[in-house]
């Protein structure tokens, strides 16, 4: 004798939830199927019936009237699936960020995702590039500055200042830069071929000054007399 169907017995709110999935038309459609067992089993039909009617097997609609009967319409949702457990969680991301402190191997010039990994030794290098894309870490940019070695560099900047802040009555300020090349530059190249063969990265915007290329002057428009010259 087979046993009788699980009862369900539905609120005014369970119901007017459980239509809106139905006749909703962005509803997924098992939910839609789950939704629509659970209002015929309210409605007093049997699993038999229920799943003729719907095209399903009668197992699965007592699975869905037991699951709304235990739980409601929370009931209805998919359970947790099992899977392998996380690999990596926030210590492997701590050790990750401090091995980037530490100095590079002998003969690399910076870190790269795989010499973290191989650092680290139960990292891969697919998850050293997510922690680095996360925190937007670029190891491969490199942001400097020159400092001139010029013991009067700050008299000498002072003056230049000055003549922006209170230029010279009836005089025009002047400022030219070295992109037109006005200095003849021998460019410091911007690496360095070690003996094992590997490329230490070096400072590209170091250079030496041969003279002087181009000249150029700043006339007085108030006297036409010729103010400086290079």
């Amino acid at each position: 004798m087979a046993r009788p169907a699980t009862a369900i017995v539905l609120t005014a709110e369970d119901r007017h939830l459980l239509t809106q999935r139905v006749r909703a038309a962005t509803t997924e459609q098992r939910a839609v199927v789950r939704a629509q067992v659970v209002l015929a089993a309210a409605d007093g039909d049997g699993t038999e019936a229920i799943a003729a009617a719907l095209d399903l097997r009668p197992a699965t609609v007592s699975k869905w009237r037991c699951r709304f009967a235990a739980h409601g319409v929370a009931g209805l949702a998919d359970a947790p699936r099992r899977g392998p457990p996380r690999r990596y969680d926030a210590a492997s991301e701590q050790r990750i960020l401090l091995q980037l402190d530490a100095p590079p191997p002998p003969g690399q010039a910076t870190w790269t995702g795989t010499l973290v990994a191989t650092a680290l030794g139960d990292v891969s290098p697919d998850e050293v590039w997510r922690v680095l894309r996360r925190h937007r870490i670029h190891l491969q940019r490199r942001r400097s500055w020159c400092i001139s070695t010029d013991p009067k560099f700050t008299a000498k900047a002072a003056d230049i200042v000055g003549l922006y802040l209170a230029p010279p009555a009836n005089a025009v300020v002047i400022s030219v830069d070295e992109k037109p090349h006005i200095q003849a530059l021998e460019r410091a190249p911007g690496y360095l071929r070690l003996p094992n063969g590997q490329a230490l990265r070096g400072f590209s915007h170091e250079y030496r000054r041969h003279g002087t290329s181009t000249l150029f002057a700043a006339l007085n428009i108030a006297t036409g007399q010729l103010l400086a010259r290079h």
